[in-house]
């Protein structure tokens, strides 16, 4: 997957984390992308050590489940660090 390819995912991926976690979301649209892109090569690495399987191609369900999963472990983990949360209800 190219560095396009990494960088729509990872806004889709971010936005759905943050869709899915609203009380740890944080920022606007840069800090979706930013989550997402980290987060897929979290969930590369965490598929290649778990299942030994990392991201595959742009269409493969499991690159975006994995990039789905990293941008979740990033976004908790960002929450955590930082003692941010979302005042929204």
């Amino acid at each position: 997957m190219g560095f396009f390819g990494y960088l729509i995912v990872g806004l889709i991926c971010g936005a759905i984390a943050k869709g899915l976690l609203p009380e740890r979301a944080v920022g606007g649209l840069l800090a979706s992308l930013v989550i997402g892109v980290i987060g897929a090569i979290v969930g590369g690495w965490i598929g290649a050590v778990a299942f030994g399987r990392g991201l595959g191609s742009f269409f493969d369900l499991a690159t975006w489940l994995l990039a789905l999963l990293g941008s979740i472990v990033v976004l908790v983990v960002y929450s955590l660090l930082t003692g941010t949360t979302s005042r929204r209800r």
